[in-house]
């Protein structure tokens, strides 16, 4: 991938991420001036939170059919205009043209285009990345992708009492991320080449799920490899299939401990830190927890995953118990810097958690299915910030301790569920690397693609996907079964062999 798209991509990312997070560091104190109760603040994303989750899979579907690109610029173009209708009710509201209560209303409602076509732009994006990975390289890619939020979080927090502007006052950032968000569409349109997708509307349906008796060969794609001769789903890749399963379980369950701590922490800066008589003052330090915390989430995936070579089930585990140690120092903390101290250990956590779930999820699927499978990791993300911000703050309203204690006890489960269930980080490459070590093994002439000649027609494939196929066949101690392994015969001189 060109550095070129690769920063195209990472802009798409970064612009949402700085918004949202910008929006976040100001929501706390815009609540507190409207004077209504902390909890329907947090309950006003929860129905754009739902749309994410409804739409989120519909939209991955969309992009392997219609291209990322195209879902790309919908997902900005739903940004722009949720972030500009946010920030009028809201600034309506602050200067006495609506009632508090109308302008929290006209504010869910215009947020909830977010939920609904903003969605459309995260799994496009990481399943053109996928797609185009190898299995063994897919964790620090994603990881890279995610690393674009990371920088987001940093920026939008920094840049939003900048934003803060005179006739504005509170509400600027909501309408300078909308200017910049246009500016990152109408690059993306410009600059990014059209992606035309190559799966959904390619090769023949099987009568059969392919095996070694099957009545039926697929057509199969140069580029693809060894992962072409997997059989191909029929159906939607549902949130209950057994291979991602566990990673959906740990997903839901460890993003609504993020997302608890998320919708406290904006109060408790204004309540711990003597700003709740003047909570317009809140924003700066809100600001400054928000940032450090992005910075230490940064330092997972920049820095922890691709050094350490974390794979998807160690980043899941280690990332979980490190969010509920940071979480436990969080609900002790009574003073600014032992939030800091706490909020940076958590989003460390945390930073490790979610890129090992996205990519456990992505390698436990076909590369046919990566727009799917990141449709679900999207949908898992929404679905933790549908209630668990209003619980998590409504819960801190009552007791300080009985929210910090909710996410704290869903980290101790994910942890356990996780260390027996998840699969092992070496059966996730597994079949990469033996494809690997196979064509090694076979000198450099089985490095080029074949040509097979079999039922009349001649097709292209894969050394990788000959030697699956002859390992299966010759494994079966069948001799029937090793004779039906196509004849292989080199490709001509006009012929270019595909990079590996």
């Amino acid at each position: 991938m060109s550095r070129e798209r690769l920063a195209l991509l990472f802009t798409v990312m970064l612009v949402t991420a700085a918004g949202n997070t910008a929006m976040q560091s100001v929501m706390p104190s815009i609540g507190r001036s409207l004077e209504v109760n902390d909890v329907w603040i947090s309950l006003a994303y929860s129905w754009s939170a739902l749309l994410w989750v409804i739409c989120a899979p519909f939209w991955a579907r969309r992009s392997d059919k219609r291209g990322r690109k195209a879902m790309m610029a919908l997902g900005l173009t739903g940004f722009v205009v949720s972030m500009t209708l946010c920030g009028i009710a809201l600034w309506a509201g602050m200067s006495g043209v609506m009632s508090a209560f109308w302008a929290l209303i006209a504010f869910a409602a215009a947020r909830s285009l977010f939920g609904g076509f903003g969605s459309a732009a995260p799994p496009a994006v990481q399943a053109y990345v996928a797609s185009r990975t190898p299995r063994a390289e897919r964790t620090n890619a994603l990881s890279l992708v995610a690393s674009s939020f990371g920088v987001g979080t940093v920026l939008g927090p920094a840049l939003a009492p900048l934003m803060v502007l005179p006739f504005l006052g509170l509400t600027g950032p909501f309408f300078c991320f909308a200017a910049l968000a246009l500016l990152a569409l109408i690059l993306l349109r410009l600059r990014l080449p059209d992606d035309v997708p190559q799966f959904a509307a390619r090769g023949s349906a099987f009568d059969a799920p392919y095996t070694s008796g099957s009545t039926s060969s697929p057509e199969l794609d140069e580029d693809d490899g060894e992962e072409d001769l997997q059989p191909r789903t029929t159906g939607k890749l549902r949130w209950t299939d057994p291979r991602i399963r566990p990673w959906v379980v740990a997903g839901i369950l460890g993003g609504h401990a993020q997302a608890m701590i998320m919708g406290i922490i904006g109060f408790q800066v204004i309540d711990r830190s003597g700003y709740a008589d003047n909570p317009t003052e809140a924003a700066g330090s809100i600001t400054i927890v928000l940032m450090i915390g992005a910075m230490a989430t940064l330092l997972a995936q920049w820095g922890l995953i691709p050094r350490l070579r974390l794979g998807p089930k160690a980043a899941t585990l280690s990332g979980i118990a490190i969010g509920g140690l940071g979480i436990a120092i969080l609900g002790g903390a009574q003073e600014l810097h032992l939030i800091v101290l706490g909020f940076s250990v958590a989003s460390l956590g945390f930073g490790l958690f979610r890129p090992g779930t996205t990519a456990g999820t992505s390698l436990a699927v076909t590369r046919r299915e990566q727009g799917e499978a990141s449709g679900v990791v999207a949908a898992v993300a929404g679905a933790s910030f549908i209630y668990a911000p209003a619980l998590g703050v409504g819960l801190y309203n009552i007791s300080d301790w009985l929210g910090f204690g909710l996410a704290i006890v869903l980290c101790v489960i994910v942890f356990a569920i996780g260390y027996r269930t998840l699969q092992a980080d070496g059966d996730l490459t597994k079949e990469a690397s033996q494809s690997s070590s196979f064509t090694s093994s076979c000198g450099r002439q089985s490095l080029t693609p074949f040509s097979v000649s079999t039922r009349g027609r001649s097709i292209r494939i894969g050394s990788a996907a000959i030697a699956s196929r002859m390992s299966s066949a010759l494994a079966s101690g069948n001799p029937r079964s090793a004779a039906s392994v196509p004849r292989i015969r080199r490709p001509s001189a006009g012929v270019i062999p595909a990079s590996l």
